[in-house]
Parts: structure tokens; C-alpha cells; sequence
């Protein structure tokens, strides 16, 4: 009788910062990356000090640290795809983007966390310019809500379908013909909740209900 083939179990590699409450960052990938049947590993990139309810302070790592957590793991571990989270500064995008341009993972998923829910700031300003040159160009898709597709491009939030389509376009051109772009519709008025996802030769709605 002929051995089954084992199915092989994909890794994926979540860098983000840690929310002591697990419902953000580094423990929320890690809890929908083992859902979804992949094996989790993580470099952390900041401590918050938050909850449920707010953040009341940041501690980041230095890029020395997450670079050496980056190249540990990479050396070791088959790492089959990458999701970003908060980054936090300039510093650590950059040590992120040459992990990835050293060890070129095959899929990059970049959610630009720059606000929390709470409304505080978890990007430094001064360092939106740096996620948009180091990073952008590195990932295969990107994932940002109306505010953080806004302050990707320094311009006014979108509060129409037609705007969301428009910022999608100029996001995707930021990032090469190779990438995608998963422009989130959540802060729109109404009870709809659709989502635009933006391509080369591609561009749709995928329909949600708030």
C-alpha cells in the first residue's frame, strides 16, 4: 500500500508589537495564523502597555534586536510568508525591510498600523515617509483602513466609494505593478462594509456587511 503524502504545514512569520490584552498584534496573528492551519512564528518589534480600552505607553526595540531576531529565525526556519504590524518607527522599518531584502520571502502581507482603535498614534509621524519608500515596494499586498490610506498619501480620508477607488489606484503605484492593494471600507458611513482590492490589471469589490 502506498504511503499517503504528508501535507506539509505552511509557516508563517508575524512582526508586530504586543498587546497585552490579545486582541491586537503579534498574539491576534498568532491566534489567526493557527486557526487557519499554518504554524505561527513571531518577532516582536514593541511592548504597549494597554487594554482593552486605550494604550498607555511603547516601549520599542532597538533594529539591532529585531534584525537578529529576524536573521535567528530565517537561518533556521522555512518561512513560507510574512505579515507586518506595528512598526512603530523609522528605525525598525528599515531594519525590516532589509531582513526582507535579505532573505526575500515569497509573500509579504503589510498592514500599516498607525492608529489604534483607541485613536492612539502607534507609528511616529516623522516615519510614514520611510514605511512608504522602505516597505511598500517589498509587499505583496497591503492592507490599510480609509485613516491609514490617508495618511499614506498626506491626503484627506475618503468618504466615498469612488474616493476609496481613487487612493486605492495611487497606493498600488507606490508599491509596483507586482503588488495588491486591500483598501479596507470600514469607516464609511452606512451599513456596508466593502473593501476594495486594487492590482495591476485588477480591480473589485468584495462586499461586507458591518
Amino acid at each position: 500500500m502506498a504511503r499517503r503524502a504528508q501535507k506539509r504545514i505552511p509557516n508563517a512569520l508575524t512582526i508586530a508589537g504586543l498587546d497585552p490584552s490579545g486582541g491586537a498584534g503579534l498574539l491576534a496573528d498568532v491566534k489567526a495564523m493557527s486557526a487557519n492551519g499554518a504554524y505561527a512564528c513571531g518577532v516582536l518589534t514593541a511592548v504597549t502597555m494597554q487594554n482593552t480600552r486605550g494604550v498607555f505607553g511603547v516601549t520599542a526595540l532597538s533594529g539591532q534586536d529585531i534584525s537578529a531576531q529576524m536573521d535567528r529565525l530565517f537561518e533556521d526556519v522555512r518561512i513560507d510568508a510574512v505579515k507586518i504590524g506595528m512598526l512603530g518607527n523609522a528605525e525598525i522599518i528599515q531594519a525590516v525591510a532589509a531582513g526582507l531584502q535579505r532573505w526575500r520571502p515569497a509573500f509579504v502581507v503589510l498592514d500599516p498600523v498607525m492608529v489604534g482603535k483607541s485613536g492612539d498614534r502607534l507609528l511616529e509621524e516623522a516615519a510614514v515617509s520611510a514605511l512608504v519608500q522602505e516597505l511598500l515596494p517589498l509587499a505583496t499586498v497591503i492592507t490599510p483602513n480609509l485613516p491609514e490610506a490617508a495618511d499614506l498619501l498626506g491626503e484627506e480620508e475618503a468618504r466615498t466609494k469612488i474616493e476609496m477607488q481613487r487612493q486605492a489606484a495611487k497606493l498600488h503605484a507606490l508599491m509596483g505593478p507586482q503588488g495588491w492593494v486591500l483598501l479596507k471600507g470600514g469607516h464609511l458611513e452606512g451599513d456596508a462594509a466593502d473593501d476594495w482590492l486594487e492590482g495591476a490589471d485588477f480591480g473589485g469589490w468584495l462586499p461586507g456587511r458591518r
